[in-house]
């Protein structure tokens, strides 16, 4: 004999007669607070330690792959940003840094990518200090970060 099965409390019929809503899993997912990692990065320890560096990418690539669904073509095209900001001339190259941001922080909000909010962050520090050293710093994280992505 089959066992019948138990309605849940969810499932009983409201006092008007009307039935709640199913929820399946992607609504339980979605109404379920993310477990964020804070990801704080030094910029006077990326440009002194390589190893803070390539650590800071996997974290980042890690926060990327759990909390959002960027995609390569997005990093690849930030990259080239970057990339372009650094070969500019001196003077030059801290507005298309600034500029840069701006583009982040719109393709941040615009694509929900909230795992690459401490690279905003960090683009600030970066270009508030102004010097090339740090701006190359950047350049390589973002280059480890599309690396470790692939």
């Amino acid at each position: 004999m089959a066992e019948e099965r138990q309605p849940r409390r969810d499932d009983r019929p409201r006092p008007d007669g009307s039935r709640p809503p199913r929820r399946d899993d992607r609504d339980r997912d979605r109404d379920r607070p993310r477990q964020e990692l804070v990801v704080e990065i030094d910029l006077a320890k990326l440009c002194a330690d390589s190893l803070y560096l390539d650590n800071q990418a996997h974290v980042l690539v890690t926060r990327l792959n759990d909390m959002d669904s960027g995609t390569r073509s997005q990093l690849r095209r930030l990259y080239s940003a970057v990339r372009r900001a650094c070969r500019a001339p001196e003077n030059e190259r801290q507005h298309q840094f600034v500029m840069f941001r701006a583009r982040l922080a719109y393709t941040i909000a615009r694509h929900s990518l909230r795992s690459l909010d401490p690279l905003e962050k960090l683009l600030l520090q970066v270009t508030r200090k102004n010097e090339l050293a740090a701006y190359e710093r950047f350049r390589d994280l973002f280059e480890a970060i599309i690396a470790y992505n692939e």
